[in-house]
């Protein structure tokens, strides 16, 4: 029974019966009172015992009594449903394969940049998150390509890995292995490896922000053939702001970048990195959005014949499955 359809029920009943200064509730009225313990909706039950209690005085001690007794058992009931819910998802979740609980985006557009190259191309990407009771694993794969007069103008490739363990409901440990190339900012393959710990700032459903630090260990091989390594630190910080059910406002500053926006620094004695993004997502639908996003990458000592900082503008359709 709908809380509607038992409010009126119970009010024709109670108008039936006539009501009197001190009177015993009627049989009538005691079986709609059973009747509407059958179910779980508290609120109705609240409803029906307030109109016996207005048109029977005298009997609210009873009716409170009632009333507190199926409250205590419709609440036991539910906390045990809910438990038995939670339990039965936690093993689920524990019972996993390694390709289950997989969840991810799709991005797909165009882009337009400035720097060490000026030109107008595509880019693609996939993000993976799995989602663990202690672990949470992401893979990032990005590019962005582009060919004119069979000359390629643009080529940049990134690729990053990292699993998170979760130590406590805000604090967690990270690592991290990623894989970066762009001749045309000098390098054909820089990698990093880093690990350390998080700390979740904000967590409401509006607003999250994010931090984490560690070391970093770097190895940069160049276009000319020369490679580098070195020890280096890392800063993080992540950010998504829900504008509305439609909207979203994230900020990357990249070597990691979570599901909205990630600000992350790889800093060393010879050259800090640092890539920072300014994203707008507009939902399309459940599963498509429309994103605008603009980009700049600065390297502090960029190989030689290479400028420092790199800018990009780009314009996707992403597909959440």
């Amino acid at each position: 029974m709908t809380r509607l359809s038992l409010a009126l029920a119970s009010a024709a009943t109670l108008a039936l019966v006539p009501s009197a200064a001190k009177a015993e509730l009627p049989d009538p009225v005691r079986a709609m009172i059973e009747k509407a313990q059958e179910s779980d909706d508290i609120e109705a039950m609240q409803v029906i015992i307030d109109l016996a209690d207005e048109t029977f005085p005298g009997n609210s001690e009873e009716l409170n009594a009632i009333f507190a007794d199926y409250r205590t058992r419709v609440e036991t009931r539910l906390a045990a449903r809910e438990a038995e819910e939670k339990r039965a998802e936690e093993m689920e979740i524990r019972n996993a394969g390694l390709f289950d609980n997989w969840s991810g985006r799709g991005e797909f557009g165009a882009f337009n940049s400035s720097g060490n190259s000026s030109n107008t191309g595509l880019t693609a990407s996939i993000g993976l998150t799995r989602e663990g009771i202690d672990w949470r694993h992401k893979l990032r794969l990005r590019g962005d390509f582009q060919r004119s007069n069979g000359v390629t103008t643009r080529e940049q490739f990134l690729a990053a890995y990292e699993p998170n363990l979760k130590l406590s409901d805000r604090l967690f440990a990270y690592a991290l292995a990623q894989y970066e190339r762009d001749r045309f900012q000098g390098f054909s393959g820089r990698y990093a490896v880093s690990g350390g710990l998080g700390y979740r700032i904000i967590d409401d459903d509006s607003i999250k922000l994010s931090a984490k630090v560690g070391p970093a260990y770097r190895v940069t091989e160049f276009v000319d053939g020369t490679s580098e390594s070195s020890i280096a630190g890392l800063i993080g910080v992540d950010f998504d702001w829900e504008i509305s059910d439609r909207l979203k406002l994230t900020q990357d500053t990249n070597a990691v970048a979570e599901a909205g926006g990630s600000a992350v620094a790889i800093i060393d004695g010879n050259n800090t990195s640092i890539n920072l993004v300014t994203g707008l997502n507009a939902k399309l639908s459940d599963s498509l959005s429309a994103r605008l996003s603009y980009t700049i990458e600065h390297d502090t000592n960029p190989p030689v014949g290479a400028v420092k900082t790199d800018t990009l503008s780009r314009i996707t359709i992403i597909y959440d499955f």
